[in-house]
């Protein structure tokens, strides 16, 4: 119990004395007008209050990563906090806080644009298309993932009255079947709606109500973990000292670099956020908010990763229970059983609940993101409802054919998709900080290490080259030293009159 408190205090202390250093490093300008105000259009540009931002930002960030991967993550052992929690305070609410910035100095502009802007306009073509596969991905995961929870709730209720007890034979699972059929057509009927209307409409109004499953989920799953008797990292044996979080457990073996790090994104560092970071920065009030919406709301995800990491070191008896678990019904499993078996029947189904919240939330803002960043592509005005449609229509209709793709392929996608827009963004906040003659190693330290995971597991994973594991720990080396030369010798400093 100790140790998962230890990793939360460092997570808050990470806000209060490292976030400020890095709120100190950009320079915040509390009498420049924020686009809220000087953009305003009543569609995306809406100023709205920092608390509810901060939550609505929370959500939009949060989706099933910061439960999954850590649940995939605690496989490996105790290293999976350790990654949670320094990669949340040192790269992914960096990474947050400069995406979010970066958008409110920059007009709301989003991640392309502020790639080409700092880094050139090759950076800016690559990450027009990464962004928008990479939102894709987001959007089919997010619909695949809260439809399988509502699934396991609805099929269990209606066949036995009781969750946890529903029959298993072929009528059973063509109802199951149909039943998800049903949830994935309501969860995309949902997201067309939410990507059209203005956002204080639907997202500024049920968000709060949202948020609050979201805070019934994560104060249950805490509340089970202290109070049901269930001894913390129950599945290592109980007891662990200092030596076993650098310790690789995985029962197969699987090595920690890179996977681990590609495995758990949201809740350590996940480009993700840099895509959602644009939406709440046309909404931001003014600057001197970025610290508690950005870097705040990546600390608040890393501890629903923390909770949901220790759900899976402590719900099983041993690591092979959570990896037989895993393998069964994928972490949704986990969380089904573990919410269910801690809070009982009406608590395990809000928590539930709660967790179906996030992806729901994260997928509508994803193609919301998608609509508006191939609308600043082409330039292409998105006040008018129609204008909208011509984009939105086309792009669910793409989006329900990638969802007929394998779960697990899609995922694997997804995973490096979200770890390399991290990594560009990072460099892009690297160049801005670097070009202004500023402290540019907050983020530059952080973008090497995402450029070396992302290149070592491209080259290694089956997805990519399927190269010899101990190569591809070399030449992702080989490569990550070229991108430091390279940001290096290609970048400049700009003159004094040039400064934001």
């Amino acid at each position: 119990m100790l140790w998962f408190l230890l990793c939360v205090a460092i997570l808050l202390l990470g806000y209060f004395i490292y976030g400020k250093i890095v709120e100190k490093i950009f320079v915040i300008n509390p009498d420049r007008k924020t686009p809220a105000y000087s953009l305003r259009d009543g569609v995306d540009y809406v100023p709205m209050t920092k608390k509810k931002i901060w939550l609505i930002q929370l959500l939009n960030i949060a989706g099933t990563g910061p439960i999954f991967g850590p649940i995939l993550g605690a496989l490996y052992g105790p290293v999976a906090m350790l990654w949670i929690v320094f990669g949340c305070v040192f790269a992914g609410a960096v990474h947050d806080y400069f995406s979010g910035m970066l958008s409110i100095r920059n007009g709301g502009a989003n991640v392309p644009y502020l790639a080409g802007k700092y880094l050139g306009r090759p950076a800016k073509h690559f990450m027009n298309i990464i962004a928008i596969l990479l939102l894709l991905l987001v959007g089919v995961v997010f619909v695949a993932s809260p439809a399988s929870l509502l699934t396991n709730i609805t099929s269990d209720l209606m066949n036995s009255g009781s969750v946890g007890a529903a029959a298993v034979n072929d009528e059973a699972g063509a109802a199951k079947g149909n039943i998800l059929i049903m949830w994935t057509a309501v969860i995309f009927i949902y997201y067309i709606v939410a990507t059209l209307v203005p956002i204080d409409k639907i997202i500024g109004r049920i968000y709060p109500f949202f948020g609050a499953l979201l805070l019934f989920m994560t104060c249950g799953m805490l509340f089970g973990l202290f109070f049901e008797g269930i001894p913390f990292f129950r599945t290592l044996g109980g007891d662990i000292s200092l030596a076993d979080f650098f310790t690789n457990m995985h029962p197969k073996n699987a090595p920690i670099w890179p996977l681990l790090f590609i495995t758990i994104a949201c809740g350590a560092i996940s480009g993700f956020h840099a895509t959602q970071s644009p939406l709440m920065a046309r909404c931001t009030e003014n600057e001197r908010e970025g610290r508690f919406i950005f870097y705040g709301a990546m600390i608040g995800e890393g501890i629903i990763a923390l909770i949901w990491c220790m759900v899976g070191l402590s719900f099983y008896n041993d690591q092979a229970g959570l990896a037989e678990a895993i393998q069964i019904g994928t972490p949704s499993k986990v969380v089904y059983d573990a919410a269910i078996g801690m809070l009982g029947v009406f608590g395990g189904i809000l928590a539930v609940l709660g967790v179906v919240v996030l992806p729901i939330t994260s997928g509508d803002t994803a193609f919301r993101a998608a609509r508006l960043l191939i609308a600043d592509f082409f330039k292409y005005d998105q006040r008018n409802l129609v204008k909208r449609l011509t984009i939105a229509l086309p792009l669910f209709a793409i989006g329900f054919w990638v969802s007929t793709i394998d779960f697990s392929i899609l995922w694997r996608y997804f995973g490096w998709a979200n770890q390399t827009t991290a990594m560009v963004m990072l460099w892009t906040a690297a160049a801005y900080l670097f070009r202004h003659q500023k402290f540019h190693w907050v983020c530059t330290i952080p973008a090497v290490f995402m450029t070396l995971v992302c290149s070592t597991f491209l080259l290694n994973a089956p997805i990519g080259f399927g190269l010899d594991y101990q190569l591809s720990v070399w030449l992702g080396g080989a490569v990550t030293a070229v991108a430091v030369i390279a940001f290096f010798m290609l970048l400049k400093p700009i003159s004094a009159d040039e400064q934001d």
